[in-house]
């Protein structure tokens, strides 16, 4: 199977902290992690660590830290034939404070609307396309050039391109937030099924929700199933929605059962917040076969 990612890709400067910083004081810290980031970015980065045939499509720019994330691609296989390296644009950097107490994370980052991928032909007929909604009229493009390919959509924020592409993908796999703002419905167990109804009237695509800590849920015959994930000690939870989503694909383009997809991708995601580093949290898949097969 042939995977296409879509969307942001950036360079992820994180600083761990065991305590939110109060403002207007100086720290010193002990330790800095550097990597690429984005949500589409760390998804594909996921699926070639994992052995997928995977391309990687977006725009970085012609500095350091775009090079840095084109070799990180191509050191484990993901071809960056449509990573664009552009000399017009600087690479978007992701400042990110991990308070390591309690897993959370703090990001500030900048991407200008101006920075977008040219308008390059993708040639190389997917079996799956992911996409983030940030590249959207490539995202546009490549949809209406494969309409064969299953098409996924990492709707993290609420944004109205990213409202369209629900529409137009098999399967909308939705933060909570983008789940609460576009239907409307603040999110309880007893009202997850309207929260369902609402997306599936503006969508009607295959919805699936994830919860944080939670888990996630997907609705199957009109019933709306919530899969729980696993209980861990969270360090970090940056990159762990990109994380599940690229588990996620990764069951779609091996046509597992939904089920069974998304206890996978809630394992994948769920380990990862035990370390430190979007990307560098990723678990070899045979880590993660293995907490599979001890708690399915």
């Amino acid at each position: 199977m042939r995977v296409l990612c879509i969307g942001n890709n950036a360079y992820d400067i994180t600083t761990p902290v065991d305590t939110f910083p109060v403002e207007n004081v100086k720290y010193r810290v002990h330790d800095r992690i550097e990597c690429g980031g984005g949500p589409a970015s760390n998804a594909a980065y996921l699926l070639g660590l994992w052995g997928v045939d995977t391309y990687i499509a977006g725009i970085v720019g012609d500095d350091v830290y775009g090079k840095r994330i084109r070799d990180e691609f191509r050191h484990i296989g993901v071809n960056t034939d449509y990573l664009e390296l552009n000399k017009e644009h600087i690479t978007t950097c992701a400042t990110i404070i991990a308070n390591t107490s309690n897993g959370s994370r703090t990001v500030l980052s900048y991407k200008p609307s101006s920075m977008k991928m040219t308008d390059v032909d993708i040639d190389i007929n997917p079996d799956v396309i992911l996409v983030d909604g940030q590249e959207y009229e490539m995202s546009l493009k490549v949809f209406e050039k494969y309409p064969n390919a299953i098409k996924i959509i990492d709707a993290g924020r609420d944004r109205k391109e990213i409202r369209d592409l629900c529409t137009k993908v098999d399967y909308a796999v939705c933060s909570l937030e983008f789940a609460e703002l576009v239907s409307g419905i603040k999110y309880t167990s007893e009202n997850l099924i309207d929260i369902f109804n609402e997306l599936n009237n503006q969508f009607n695509t295959n919805i699936i929700v994830t919860l944080e800590s939670n888990g996630c849920a997907y609705m199957e015959d009109g019933v709306v199933k919530v899969v729980p994930s696993i209980k861990v000690k969270a360090v970090d939870s940056t990159g762990a929605g990109d994380i599940f989503h690229g588990a996620f694909t990764y069951g779609i383009a091996n046509s597992w059962p939904m089920e069974k997809i998304l206890k996978f991708a809630n394992v994948t995601g769920a380990l990862s917040v035990t370390q430190i580093g979007g990307r560098y949290s990723i678990f070899p898949l045979k880590e993660v076969e293995k907490v599979y097969n001890e708690v399915r």
